[in-house]
């Protein structure tokens, strides 16, 4: 029986660790060759070794699209890869600039001669309460979920309607990655709540624009060990002595591979929440119970009406961390 991914060129960004490395490996398992995108930064994205003034600087703004550590974890992911008997390259561009989402792309292209999905999972946590959040850190947070969701889907949709408009239409699939963060929110993690829950609309428009040229586009969010996760719910996230671990990250990459597959035709414009071996199909906003007057409202009549319509609503999802 051949593999599921036989044949296919699939590119995954913040590879070298925790979900990103686990679907890497599932995917070249599943016989793709893949592109491992890792910057290699701390749990903060600053870089493992700090500049001359010791200062916090945002990774790859001053370096060069592709510069790759080789000792680091894309390189030894690739390494795993290849030890394996599968084909991987790595790439060591920053995916949140313009010049190192578009070298994701051309590395894909000139390395194997086509692409056909594209894994959007980079980030990184700054974590701190409204009032103690730093714009820099709020800028930096936003920059690598949603910046680095964006430029590598625009580089790739665009490298898959020419293909399209030559007459070679893809069965081309993008699995975005948010967060239950970003659709319920996370206290003392408003600017990735922020980012999360961007991810998530930027899914459904790139899904309603993309179908004409062959790509599908999905959003997980998956509950997982990571280096993110481990120190923000350490208990629920340690491994058990024995038994199933429902928080091995390589629990969620089998949905990311079957989406990332030509075997998922039709399904676009989702969000799956993913833990251990459940998977869900969220459901986003839907109108509610509704009141019409037929006229413009008095704000001293809204009290009454407004109650009305919440005594009929379901109560919203609580909040992480309340």
């Amino acid at each position: 029986m051949s593999a599921i991914c036989d044949g296919r060129v699939v590119v995954v960004t913040g590879a070298g660790r925790g979900l990103g490395r686990a679907h890497a490996l599932a995917f070249a398992a599943q016989g793709a060759r893949v592109v491992v995108n890792d910057l290699g930064v701390t749990l903060d994205g600053t870089p493992h070794t700090p500049g001359p003034t010791g200062t916090r600087h945002t990774p790859g703004s001053t370096g060069t699209p592709g510069v790759l550590r080789s000792d680091g974890p894309a390189a030894a992911v690739v390494a795993e890869i290849r030890a394996a008997g599968g084909e991987a390259i790595a790439h060591g561009g920053d995916i949140a600039t313009p010049e190192g989402a578009a070298s994701l792309v051309t590395t894909a292209l000139e390395a194997y001669g086509r692409l056909d999905t594209l894994v959007n999972n980079a980030g990184f946590l700054r974590d701190r309460m409204l009032v103690n959040l730093d714009e820099d850190d709020w800028d930096a947070v936003l920059r690598v979920h949603l910046k680095g969701h964006f430029l590598p889907l625009k580089h790739a949709a665009a490298h898959w309607r020419a293909e399209h408009k030559a007459g070679r239409t893809p069965h081309a699939r993008i699995v975005n990655t948010s967060s239950g963060a970003g659709l319920l929110g996370s206290v003392g993690q408003g600017n990735y709540s922020a980012a999360k829950a961007g991810i998530v609309a930027l899914t459904l428009v790139a899904a309603a624009e993309l179908a004409r040229y062959g790509v599908q586009v999905n959003a997980i969010a998956p509950a997982a060990r990571t280096r993110m996760t481990q120190r923000a719910f350490a208990e629920t996230m340690a491994a058990p002595a024995t038994g199933f671990d429902a928080m091995a990250p390589e629990n969620v990459s089998p949905l990311v591979v079957w989406l990332g597959s030509a075997a998922s035709e039709g399904v676009t414009g989702r969000v799956f929440e993913t833990e251990g071996g459940r998977i869900t199909v969220m459901e986003g906003w839907r109108p509610g119970p509704a009141l019409d007057k037929g006229a413009r409202w008095d704000p001293a009549e809204l009290g009454e009406a407004v109650q009305e319509l919440l005594a009929l609503a379901p109560p919203p999802g609580a909040v992480y961390g309340t």
